[in-house]
């Protein structure tokens, strides 16, 4: 009875992390191929800002992004 009981919590226990290893592993390419934000939303929010952005400050600001990706 014990060791059924145990088995069962085991096995959720391993279903759960290794859920958590795919889903994240499918999150990651996702979000590689489909970035959310690109160059012309950032250029958008930086003209709404008042600011007139050059190239440099695009790249800079794509970098960035990549980086916590």
């Amino acid at each position: 009875m014990l060791h059924d009981i145990l088995m069962i919590l085991f096995g959720l226990v391993i279903g759960a992390v290794i859920g958590f290893f795919v889903a994240r592993t499918i999150m990651k390419k996702y979000l590689k191929k489909n970035p959310p934000i690109n160059e012309e939303m950032i250029k958008a929010l930086m003209m709404q800002m008042g600011r007139k952005p050059n190239q440099k400050q695009i790249n800079q600001m794509m970098k960035n992004m990549q980086k916590y990706m």
